[in-house]
């Protein structure tokens, strides 16, 4: 008897097990592009970060969100909290369209002093300020179809309550008037709101986030002009004991490699005015998939951005179904000097290191003159991170499936350019701009390159020379990537390798 429970017990926990593995790989083929260390709505259509604060140790994502479908449309906030920036609790949907329209990007700040009013007994108010887009106005031909809102919480950011004297900032009578970015600035004593005006940027001035003057305007004729402002930022970055101010300019089309992109200028403000020594054109981000990437209010000198990780080129038609797109990796921003220019520096946050398995390292490796592939790692598996370095020679990384679908990561010595081709990655045909090859410079004209990068089920992020140099993809393989090889057309040799499974973040 005794040997009959324990075969039929055998039994029970094998049909148990297979029902598991069954189910995982019901969910796989459901969604075989599911991200697994990048946040995700459940379902539906997202696009921009916006609102993202950090309070009472608690950092709140908003994003622009579709809650009924998977592309653009009818566009509220949703909601995701973290403790850690790696993994995500997802949360009802924080503020839906109302009369005055479509809730569009915008940001949240803490109101310490209860400037606005909003706080009561106490409480410290989270303020809100967004974009109402009113699409009745838009279908109908006007032009001043876009006004300033703000919302507040006075329970950390669980619930928000709309301001009944919306909209607090009306349109000036032009197209494109959007995307706050609000921040208090101490040596003026007051909230600076950074906004997006057609093609440039108006900065506005408040002391208590109701009542806004216009202080002055940036960027009419520097910086690129391919396509329509957004999504701003404004903040300070400490240099060599120096506080240099960093603004970001989120643009649609007329990035470096066609479409959406985020370009920034370095230089300083006064509380009235933002000034720079515009020399060229700088890009955060060289991939043709971040964009409207802003950063967290209130972590202090630590300035963290998210970009949303899709092109609006093809954003629409991406080959998912249950959601449609995603958001990049954390990463912290600082600022590097290159012959005597700043350039800003990004790097996934270190927090990362949370969801890491054990590596496998090479510490030294010789390839030798030749063009032939040679087979650097097999077997990996999906998420993973993967560091390199060595001389500033001809490479070319490949990430490779069972159906010879790849991701190639590479450097041309003689342009001093890193590219990232997924002509031959899995499904492109979905629009005609996605497969191809993008560069980046190699801003650094000497020393070793390093090298990581990030890969998940439907994305790589590359980070060269310590992120001087960032390429974002998203990629739709038809099969997971399983090995990884490596071209060189002189000798080069590899002083580190390293591979690192990561574990996901839903787990």
């Amino acid at each position: 008897m005794k040997e009959f429970r324990l075969f039929f017990s055998l039994i029970m926990f094998t049909l148990f097990i297979s029902g598991l593995e069954a189910q995982e790989n019901a969910v796989e083929v459901i969604e075989k592009y599911r991200p697994q260390i990048h946040f995700t709505p459940e379902k539906n259509w997202v696009n921009d970060p916006n609102g993202m604060v950090y309070f009472n140790g608690i950092y709140h994502l908003f994003f622009q969100h579709s809650p009924s479908s998977n592309v653009w449309n009818e566009i509220s906030w949703g909601h995701a909290t973290s403790t850690d920036l790696v993994h995500w609790k997802r949360k009802p949907i924080a503020i839906y369209p109302d009369s005055l329209g479509l809730i569009f990007s915008g940001s949240a700040v803490v109101d310490k002093n209860n400037s606005s009013g909003f706080g009561k007994k106490g409480q410290i108010p989270l303020v809100a300020m967004y974009t109402s887009h009113d699409m009745k106005k838009e279908k109908a031909g006007k032009i001043d179809v876009e006004n300033q809102s703000i919302a507040y919480s006075v329970d950390e950011g669980e619930t928000w309550i709309k301001y009944s004297g919306n909209p607090i900032l009306k349109n000036p009578g032009i197209r494109d008037f959007r995307d706050p970015k609000v921040f208090w600035h101490e040596p003026s004593k007051q909230w600076i709101a950074t906004i997006a005006v057609q093609d440039h940027i108006s900065f506005y001035a408040s002391k208590n986030l109701r009542d806004w003057n216009k202080l002055s305007d940036f960027g009419k004729t520097v910086g690129a002009h391919g396509g329509v402002w957004e999504c701003p930022d404004l903040f300070p970055l400490e240099f060599a004991g120096h506080n240099y101010w960093v603004l970001l300019v989120n643009i649609n089309p007329g990035g470096p490699n066609h479409g959406s992109a985020t370009q920034y200028f370095i230089g300083e403000f006064d509380g009235v005015n933002f000034a720079c020594d515009f020399k060229q054109t700088k890009w955060l981000d060289y991939g043709p998939d971040e964009y409207a990437g802003v950063t967290f209010s209130n972590t202090g000198k630590n300035k963290i951005l998210i970009g949303w990780m899709s092109n609006w080129d093809y954003a629409n038609q991406v080959p998912t179904e249950k959601f449609r797109n995603g958001f990049t990796l954390p990463r912290k921003l600082g600022l590097s000097k290159i012959n005597n220019e700043l350039f800003i520096k990004s790097l996934p946050i270190e927090n990362l290191k949370k969801i890491e398995q054990s590596s496998k390292k090479i510490n030294s490796l010789t390839v030798n003159g030749t063009s032939s592939t040679f087979p650097l790692i097999g077997n990996i598996q999906t998420p993973s991170k993967f560091e390199l370095r060595f001389p500033p020679e001809n490479f070319a990384i490949e990430l490779v499936n069972k159906l010879n679908e790849k991701i190639i990561i590479g450097f041309n010595k003689e342009s001093n350019q890193y590219y990232l081709d997924r002509k031959n990655s899995g499904i492109t045909d979905f629009n005609k701009e996605f497969g191809k090859i993008v560069y980046a410079p190699r801003f650094l004209k000497q020393g070793d390159i390093t090298l990581s990068f990030y890969l998940d089920k439907s994305s790589i992020e590359v980070f060269a020379d310590n992120g001087l140099s960032v390429l974002t993809s998203v990629v739709f393989p038809n099969e997971t990537f399983n090995q990884v090889n490596l071209k060189a057309t002189g000798k080069l040799i590899i002083t580190n390798f390293s591979y690192t499974p990561l574990y996901s973040i839903w787990k």
